[in-house]
């Protein structure tokens, strides 16, 4: 038996709760052997970013032609990409075919609010990125941002499914719009396409532990894909497995602010 193969294609965080460093911990976590290209390196901990170097866009392609040259990888996912230069490359790549089962996880800032995607980037990805994507992941403020709306006008489960609806609208087939930021006792994901919507309900599990959360979610409904499961199933059991993260690390302390989800179990 070979394990199948995922890769990303995101940031560095220093601190190992975000980014690539999240990311190959989850493949690992759903049995997938993690392929990565480094887009940034961040010097990060839980309490923020304090300098960010892009790679060059030639240094990303070289990453991401020497795994596909080699590897089977049966489903991808980006994080930071940093510069609209950078999101062009990846569409290039998935608009070739070469990026399967793709999951975008439109990164627009840290936990710490630090911005991590340059002037244009938005741009790049509603009308270069997201048409090649199998699935988007924003979270409540990245949908807004993309959408063009004013966050303060999301309030309930019908104004995220009218936010992933105008996303839709790009050309991306499925938004999962991430409810986190909506108050009150529970968690709502909603999986919204042209014609349906599928809502992934889950109680709010109270903890500062959170960083990397929506990396996390990203890179299991990627690692899920790639194990052949079907969409909803891979984001339904993707939210289990984040919010399963999220309760066993909500008792512990690393670092001195938000510290990462547990995604090995090593609280279980």
């Amino acid at each position: 038996m070979h394990p199948v193969t995922a890769l990303t294609i995101a940031g560095s965080d220093s601190g190992g709760g975000a980014g690539i460093q999240a990311d190959l911990r989850t493949f690992s976590a759903h049995g997938v052997h993690g392929t990565s290209a480094l887009t940034a390196v961040t010097a990060q901990n839980t309490l923020g970013v304090t300098h960010v170097e892009t790679m060059s866009t030639h240094g990303v392609a070289a990453q991401i032609d020497a795994v596909l040259d080699d590897f089977n990888v049966l489903a991808v996912k980006t994080g930071m990409l940093a510069t609209p230069e950078l999101v062009e490359l990846v569409a290039s790549v998935a608009a070739a075919g070469r990026l399967p089962h793709l999951v975008v996880d439109p990164v627009l800032s840290s936990t710490s609010n630090h911005a991590l995607l340059a002037e244009g980037g938005l741009e790049a990805y509603r009308h270069s990125l997201l048409p090649f994507a199998q699935l988007v992941t924003p979270n409540l403020r990245e949908a807004a941002a993309l959408a063009g709306v004013a966050i303060g006008d999301v309030t309930s489960i019908d104004d995220l499914i009218t936010l992933g609806r105008a996303i839709v609208n790009f050309g991306v087939p499925f938004v999962l719009v991430k409810g986190g930021h909506l108050s009150g006792e529970r968690s709502p994901d909603v999986l919204v396409s042209a014609t349906d919507a599928v809502l992934f309900d889950g109680p709010r599990v109270v903890t500062i532990n959170t960083h990397g959360t929506g990396c996390t979610l990203s890179a299991a409904i990627a690692a899920n894909l790639a194990r052949g499961l079907t969409l909803e199933s891979s984001c339904r059991r993707a939210k289990e497995y984040v919010t399963a993260a999220l309760t066993t690390a909500a008792t512990w302390q690393l670092g001195r602010g938000s510290g990462p989800l547990d995604h090995l179990g090593w609280g279980s």
